[in-house]
């Protein structure tokens, strides 16, 4: 019997000729991420075990992403010990805070590869199976484990098929389709299990859109969340590195756990209700719903096509008084590439407030807070209480799309009148 590609990537990783699920096995790490977490108690946790150097200096990778610029003091401190810990430790690829996020960054640098077997002190590190590599989030304890010896033990997970079917309207993004799958199937669906998004409309998909796709995969619970490597796989990467790789897929004959067929030609754009991920609705569904904030950025939809579909939609117009439009590239290249288009200069004309490529509001603790009783739309992942300021506020999440439109008019509305 065949496998699916979470079981090759960790039979390779492991040193088999097979694996299955259930089975656990100790996997041979391809490459490590580490940002603010590498102070948050990874480092403490690899000099308590008194090692010195990490496993493989060019195997492990580190970047400031969450909480840039520092906020407080004590994050400085926490910069500061980074910064000494990197060195410390011999750590080759350290990108400091300038680069950007880290998911967007690794891909951009050439780092996630397919094939490879990546753990990152990131929640969505599953964005790295969009290029048809196994990223998976760990723990502190954890990677600090992995720095040292370069390797961690998995339970070799179940695999569900999502085949996506039909093709996207206009203004209707890889956003909407994987808030449909959260709606349809819960947070829970895929919980330690690895995923395969499949099926025409996944097929025709920019590596930008799959990534979202695999991001948001960790909010269905998935360890992994892939898009096989194809000819836009191959084509994209062979324009950022030219280090050799053997795309891997899955086998005709793999066993999967379940396989779930959706149909897309005929979806609206859809929106995440507080406080759940999984509380989705379509958009002419939505009561209307009044913002103070809107949000184009983060791992999930901060990309240069992101912003080009919220420019499109800004050209020309301006946002509405009583809404703050938040631009958070998600990395320095983006920022770069968008200016070079002509997109900051649609943003500022729309008094939208383009900030410095960073997780930004997501993580909600320094930039773009909420008050009490404020409403934000957003293209972020999450919408947990508290996630952006006030335990008061509300977040909703949707796409670059409708989060551009809803500025404009100062509601959540749906984006295909400005198609």
């Amino acid at each position: 019997m065949g496998m699916t590609l979470a079981e090759k990537i960790l039979a390779k990783a492991s040193g088999r000729d097979q694996v299955r699920p259930g089975e656990f096995i100790t996997a041979k790490i391809d490459l490590a991420m580490c940002h603010e977490g590498l102070g948050m108690g990874v480092s403490d946790g690899f000099r308590g075990a008194g090692a010195k150097r990490v496993w493989d200096a060019g195997k492990v990778v580190c970047l400031l992403d969450h909480y840039v610029p520092a906020p407080t003091v004590k994050t400085a401190e926490m910069h500061k010990q980074i910064r000494e810990d990197i060195r410390d430790f011999g750590i080759e690829h350290y990108y400091g805070e300038s680069e950007g996020v880290c998911h967007q960054v690794l891909v951009e640098k050439g780092h996630v590869l397919p094939g490879r077997l990546i753990v990152g002190t990131d929640s969505h590190t599953p964005t790295y199976g969009a290029l048809g590599a196994a990223g998976t989030g760990i723990g502190f304890s954890e990677m600090a484990y992995v720095l040292a010896t370069g390797e961690l033990w998995f339970r070799v997970p179940e695999t569900i098929k999502f085949e996506i079917a039909g093709a996207l309207s206009p203004l209707v993004m890889a956003k909407d389709v994987i808030l449909a799958i959260a709606g349809r199937y819960g947070a829970e669906a895929a919980q330690y299990k690895s995923v395969e998004f499949t099926g025409p409309a996944v097929e025709k998909m920019s590596v930008a859109s799959r990534m979202t796709m695999s991001n948001m995969s960790a909010e269905i619970g998935a360890k992994f969340g892939f898009v096989a490597p194809d000819e836009t796989t191959i084509t994209f990467l062979k324009g950022i590195t030219e280090q050799p790789f053997t795309p891997l897929k899955a086998d005709a004959d793999a066993l999967y756990e379940q396989t779930y067929s959706i149909e897309v030609t005929d979806l609206e754009p859809q929106v995440a209700i507080p406080y759940s991920v999984d509380n989705v609705k379509p958009i002419s569904e939505l009561e209307d719903v009044v913002i103070n904030q809107a949000v184009v950025g983060s791992c999930t939809n901060g990309r240069l096509e992101d912003l080009q579909v919220a420019a499109d939609i800004l050209r020309g117009r301006v946002v509405h008084p009583a809404v703050r439009l938040l631009v958070v590239p998600a990395s320095k290249t983006v920022y770069r590439n968008a200016m070079e288009r002509g997109l900051l200069n649609v943003f500022l004309a729309a008094n939208a407030i383009i900030c410095n490529p960073s997780c930004g509001p997501c993580f909600g603790q320094h930039m773009g807070q909420l008050a009490s009783g404020e409403v934000c739309v957003a293209s972020i992942n999450r919408n947990f209480k508290g996630r952006m300021g006030s335990d008061e506020a509300r977040v909703y999440l949707a796409s670059p799309a409708t989060v551009a439109a809803s500025a404009i008019e100062g509601k959540i509305v749906d984006p295909r009148k400005y198609a």
